[in-house]
């Protein structure tokens, strides 16, 4: 397979597009940025793309040495599409291409975020300057998925898998934490509606969610505002 579009120059930039800039591929690559997952498990954190899409942007990845495909040992023997060594250099880019958008005066807040989104999310707006010398260790359980969260000397170092001996088990659904954690909900609120349940510190569990600050908002262009303004009037 002959990856479709090419700007045909010699540039890096427009090669790196080139490779990753078809509708959904970098998107797939976020689904990867965190370990390996099976194509049910990218189907299900991309839930707009067409089976046949995803199969013709992983093999375009896979040809482009970005994703590779393998088999899990026995007894699991599935079938897992992960990032090549060289394909996860692409997780700090899209850790500052996000930090870029959320300061999109159209971005909207809105609209669902899927599970590595939500933990990318995390790692580009943790902020140090709030977490101070806090030393802690937290689980974070959404749907099947467990991430060992860790802060010391003002890092977030976060990943899959279980923590060992956490301060807080904190488990619910993406948009909740980010609810939680950027915009403002309160988590008492959301633990009596049921939507979090807490094991362990509730205080530390506040204080993990406390540490996320979204960038300030850039301005909106004066052809927006003049829209606005006619639509208004």
């Amino acid at each position: 397979m002959a990856i479709k579009r090419s700007y045909n120059e010699g540039c890096a930039s427009s090669h790196a597009l080139d490779l990753i800039g078809e509708r959904w591929a970098l998107l797939v690559v976020r689904e990867l940025v965190h370990g390996p997952k099976r194509f049910t498990d990218l189907r299900a954190g991309l839930p707009a793309i067409s089976p046949n899409v995803l199969t013709q942007r992983l093999d375009e990845l896979e040809l482009a040495a970005v994703v590779r495909r393998r088999q899990l040992p026995p007894p699991a023997a599935a079938w897992v599409y992960e990032l090549t060594e060289w394909g996860y250099e692409l997780g700090p880019i899209l850790i500052e291409l996000g930090r870029w958008g959320a300061r999109s005066p159209t971005w909207s807040r809105e609209l669902p975020v899927s599970i590595d989104s939500l933990i990318l999310s995390f790692r580009g707006t943790f902020d140090k300057e709030a977490a101070g010398d806090l030393k802690a260790r937290y689980e974070l359980r959404l749907g099947a998925y467990r991430f060992d969260a860790k802060i010391a000397a003002g890092q977030l170092k976060i990943g899959r898998g279980n923590a060992d001996q956490p301060d807080a088990i904190i488990e619910s659904d993406p948009d909740t934490l980010a609810a939680i954690a950027l915009e403002g909900l309160k988590l008492d609120d959301a633990i009596r509606a049921g939507d979090v349940k807490i094991e362990g510190s509730k205080a530390a569990a506040k204080r993990f969610l406390s540490l996320f600050t979204l960038p300030e908002p850039a301005a909106p262009s004066e052809r927006a505002g003049t829209s606005l303004n006619a639509a208004n009037g």
